[in-house]
């Protein structure tokens, strides 16, 4: 027992028990009394590391030995090559080692059958031609260059090294011959370039090598035709001090090139060049060329090397320009891509009208009001038709020219579909174009015709505005007649019509158009036409017509403003009680009516208040504030569409102290408040 009891240990076990949960926890958490850092693993690991061995060196001391080792290597890179024949490593490192034996037959030999493998691995090519130029074996090198050369002629550095070698034994004439052979096959920029060093290098006249030069830049340039090509040979030019030759360049490949031409840094090159040979006018025109035939994006170097131009040997029109030419050039961009973009012509517009010429602003007016809006839908014509306005401004205030604005308009007229919509504005400012030129006549013959294609309620104002100013009453008359024809539900006409007649000290006039008024059906907004027919009324002393309109207008509707404007006219005409009394039958109004009355019936009482104050005594004010309502504060379950109640809606409601209902609960209310009151007091003796 005793035992068992020497192997239970309570630690192991709850370890025991975590590991089999799969939540095993480390019990001691504690850092070691002895930290190991990664470092000190490293160094002492290095410490303990036994030196390399090393293979013995081996002596050979007679040729019998000697004769043995090459035998056994020889064997053994037999051996490997069986295994691995298409391994050209393998295959060097053979070549290599019997060319340290001086074996050169058995070298060339062991190239010769690497070659039989893979011939065209040029790297076998070239370790072949350098063990043979290593060891002086020129013809036998410049054999293997030449096989070399003709089974692989797109291998570069096989052409590079055959004429190095040739360079260098000094055999300028071989080199020239490989650079004709290669030539031949079309290589790239690179074997070109070398074939004009190798020229330049080559001994004799300074004129007979650049003459020779000049012929393999040319056929460089017909083999590579692009801007590159034509650039490196002006750049040759242009570093040999010959500037003619360098312009000749470059003029030929804006020739041959034609549109290819068109990139920024040829011109940037060509501009330099003639800044350069202090050719400062033909600078100027390669770089105004270059802007207005290279896309926008393309061009931003250019307009900034342009800049910096102008601004050495330019004046400030020049600089002008220069920022002109490319905002001009980047709105043409943008154009391009969405032609119908009116803002970008607004900014365009503004950025010619700044530079005030004439001639450029009708252009891009002309260029823009062309560009229709896609359907006939007024959304998409809005913005566009105001470059015709603009136009017609920029032609009457800048240009000083009536013909050509009264043309911009007519036109204008003309695009826009009037079946469909209309725009008022043109309209009236096409007929006070004519009024500024002093041709009434034809300023109402406008008007008439837009009146008569596409009336609109704009037009009728603006045309009864216009001859409101000129005092002609008669024509203002026959306008509102058809203005009314037209729309009989316009409050707003009808009292602008009165108006006009009581300004004409016609009072029975006005009079009637208000009746006319009132009697129609669909007002759009009859309280107002109501109210001018009271204020005119009252305006001309006329108090009894005034009262019996509000009582006819009680007769109509019971709005709670109604009533409280009748109130407040019987009062200021000294009226109390009547106005008193009015206050009385609009609360019985709206107590009749319930809960759907009861807002109204509190806005009643608060102007009923208000006026007692004013106007009334002590007695008749704690009449009004006997009927003040208090307000409670309830709750109500709101519900979804299904029926299930989805949270409580808290609302002010108002409970008058008149109703027999509401009685009962204000004595609940007074109750609940004094067993509070009296609560309270309790807590506070206790305390």
């Amino acid at each position: 027992m005793a035992l068992l009891e020497s192997l239970y240990d309570p630690d192991r076990e709850k370890l025991k028990s975590r590991r089999s949960s799969g939540k095993a926890k480390v019990l001691n958490k504690a850092p070691a009394p002895l930290q190991v850092t990664a470092e000190q693993i490293l160094r002492e690991a290095l410490e303990r590391q036994d030196e390399e061995a090393k293979a013995p060196v081996l002596r050979i001391t007679d040729p019998e030995e000697l004769a043995s080792y090459q035998l056994r290597k020889r064997k053994e890179f037999e051996d490997v090559i069986r295994r691995q024949r298409m391994s050209t490593g393998i295959w060097m490192k053979y070549a290599a080692w019997e060319a340290t034996q001086h074996e050169w037959e058995r070298c060339r030999s062991i190239y010769e059958r690497a070659l039989d493998v893979d011939y065209r691995n040029h790297s076998v090519w070239l370790k072949y031609a350098e063990f043979e130029m290593k060891n002086r074996f020129v013809n036998h090198a410049r054999n293997i260059w030449d096989r070399a050369v003709q089974l692989l002629p797109r291998v570069d550095q096989l052409w590079f090294k055959y004429s190095l070698m040739e360079e260098t034994l000094g055999n300028m004439d071989l080199a020239r011959a490989i650079f004709e052979r290669w030539m031949k096959w079309h290589p790239g920029p690179n074997a070109w370039e070398s074939y004009i060093k190798l020229e330049m290098r080559c001994s004799g006249r300074r004129e007979q090598r650049l003459s020779r030069t000049r012929q393999i830049w040319l056929r460089y340039t017909r083999s590579h035709a692009n801007v590159e090509s034509f650039m490196k040979w002006a750049k040759f030019e242009e570093k040999h001090a010959n500037i003619i030759k360098a312009r000749e360049v470059y003029a030929r490949a804006l020739e041959e090139l034609g549109k290819d031409a068109h990139i920024a840094k040829l011109f940037i090159a060509f501009a330099g060049l003639e800044q350069k040979a202090k050719e400062i006018d033909r600078s100027r025109v390669i770089y105004k060329f270059a802007l207005d035939h290279i896309p926008k994006h393309l061009a931003a170097d250019l307009y900034a090397r342009y800049t910096a131009f102008e601004k050495q040997h330019g004046g400030r029109d020049s600089i002008d320009e220069v920022i002109l030419s490319k905002r001009r050039f980047q709105y043409e961009e943008e154009l391009k891509s969405n032609p119908r973009n009116y803002d970008v012509w607004f900014d365009y517009v503004k950025l010619e009208e700044s530079n005030n010429n004439f001639e450029r602003i009708r252009d891009v007016y002309e260029r823009s009001i062309s560009q229709l809006p896609p359907l006939k839908e007024k959304r998409y014509w809005r913005r566009y038709i105001y470059l015709w306005i603009r136009y017609a401004i920029f032609e009457e205030l800048t240009a000083k020219d009536i013909d050509r604005a009264r043309s911009v308009y007519a036109k204008c007229c003309e695009h826009i579909p009037h079946e469909e919509f209309t725009f008022a504005k043109v309209w009236l400012m096409r007929a006070n174009l004519e009024i500024r030129a002093k041709d009434l006549t034809s300023a109402r013959k406008i008007l008439g015709e837009s009146l008569g294609r596409c009336p609109k309620p704009k037009l009728y104002w603006g045309y009864i505005e216009i001859e409101t100013k000129l005092l002609e009453i008669e024509r203002c008359r026959k306008l509102y007649q058809k203005f009314l024809e037209f729309a009989p539900d316009n409050c707003l006409a009808w009292s602008s019509f009165a108006k006009l007649e009581e300004s004409s000290g016609e009072t029975a006039r006005a009079r009637q158009i208000f009746e006319l008024a009132i009697e129609q059906q669909a007002l759009d907004m009859p309280e107002n036409i109501w109210k001018d027919y009271i204020d005119f009324e009252i305006k001309v002393e006329e108090l009894d017509r005034a009262k019996d309109l509000y009582e006819r207008l009680l007769e109509r509707t019971k709005n709670v403003k109604v009533w409280r404007s009748y109130a407040l006219f019987e009062a200021q005409r000294g009226a109390i009680d009547v106005a008193r009394g009015i206050y009385e039958k609009a609360d019985v109004h709206f107590r009749a009516e319930g809960d759907d009355g009861k807002l109204s019936r509190v806005d009643v009482i608060q102007s009923w208040k208000e006026f007692e104050i004013k106007h009334g005594t002590k007695e008749s004010l704690e009449i009004v504030e006997k009927k003040t309502p208090k307000q409670v504060k309830k709750k109500k379950l709101l519900h979804d569409e299904s029926g299930n109640a989805t949270g409580w809606h808290e609302y002010v409601d108002f409970i008058f102290p008149d109703s027999a209902m509401q009685r009962s609960n204000l004595a609940i209310l007074e109750a609940a408040r004094k067993w509070k009151r009296r609560k309270l007091d309790e807590d506070e003796e206790m305390a």
